[in-house]
């Protein structure tokens, strides 16, 4: 009996590989197809003469548009070294950085918090073609250098992308060897434009915990453009659907490129990600979302003082 159960369990096994072997190629051919046209879209972009980066928009693996934002800025300044990092990429599959690699050969460090995600992209049919390190770690102010360091990168940097929907503008603010001639970084809309605020700092700060709305994140796009400022950057525009601000180097800024105020670049976001006390999608919209985190406190990170929502 038990030599029956046996054999079964290894006809079950091969039967799950084959599966499995067969998703993995299906998965790289229609990557294949969505990098292939990605490529066109990249090379169709450079006919025009715009000033505005939302123009450029397209998405490969991004979330939104990014792709297309992150392939029109490395046209448009030069880049020493084709390095990135990116911070809070889940399994990588959706990234803002992916693309970047996959078309144009750069060398990677990716990082998120779930060592399960981490597996996933290390068995992915990408990861060993590249020059891509992957590691898990719950990044704070007090290791982000530390960690950072592992990359082994000049602090030159090509580009570093920052998403981890919680203190991210703390840990931008730690980050104290890396010059990235590109930064992006996500901000929370609901802010709203004008004021220069950010969720107050946790350590071990998770955006599902803090509220049961979803919406209680982050830092506004003008707290962002202040830090971003104070380290040598512009900003030189955010994506359509107002998640992710873009900004360059100071000293790379030239005349493609139109540097603007928040209140320039902003336009509210559509996107209904919220949820509801028993964590269902609510769906709320427009001033909705800030009367749901109402009262909630927030840090003005130009006085330092406590301030709500």
């Amino acid at each position: 009996m038990n030599m029956t159960i046996a054999l079964v369990m290894k006809k079950i096994r091969r039967k799950v590989d084959t599966l499995l072997r067969f998703a993995w190629h299906v998965e790289a051919i229609v990557d294949e197809i969505k990098i292939n046209q990605g490529l066109i879209l990249s090379e169709l972009n450079k006919s025009k003469r715009s000033r505005d980066l939302r123009d450029y928009e397209f998405k490969v693996f991004s979330q939104w548009g990014d792709d297309g934002l992150i392939q029109k800025l490395i046209d448009t300044i030069e880049i020493e070294n084709k390095t990135f990092i990116e911070f809070g990429v889940q399994d990588f599959y959706e990234s803002n950085c992916r693309f970047l690699m996959t078309k144009d050969n750069w060398a990677g460090f990716v990082i998120d918090g779930s060592a399960s995600n981490i597996r996933r992209l290390k068995a992915s049919h990408f990861y060993w073609r590249h020059a891509l390190e992957a590691i898990a770690a719950f990044l704070s102010r007090a290791n982000i250098n530390e960690i950072l360091a592992r990359s082994k990168f000049d602090h030159d940097l090509g580009l570093l992308s920052i998403d981890i929907d919680g203190v991210d503008y703390f840990v931008l603010e730690a980050i104290d060897y890396y010059k990235p001639r590109i930064l992006i970084v996500e901000f929370n809309a609901i802010f709203g434009p004008e004021r220069k605020i950010t969720v107050p700092y946790d350590e071990r700060f998770c955006r599902t915990d803090k509220h049961h709305s979803n919406l209680y994140f982050g830092a506004s796009l003008s707290a962002l453009t202040h830090l971003a400022n104070k380290k040598g950057y512009e900003l030189v525009g955010i994506n359509s659907a107002c998640v992710n601000a873009f900004f360059v180097r100071k000293d790379l800024v030239n005349e493609k490129l139109q540097v603007l105020t928040p209140e320039q670049a902003y336009t509210p976001s559509a996107f209904r990600e919220s949820r509801d006390s028993r964590g269902n999608a609510s769906y709320l919209s427009g001033d909705a979302r800030l009367a749901a985190i109402k009262g909630l406190p927030v840090t003005n990170v130009e006085t330092g003082a406590s301030e709500t929502v």
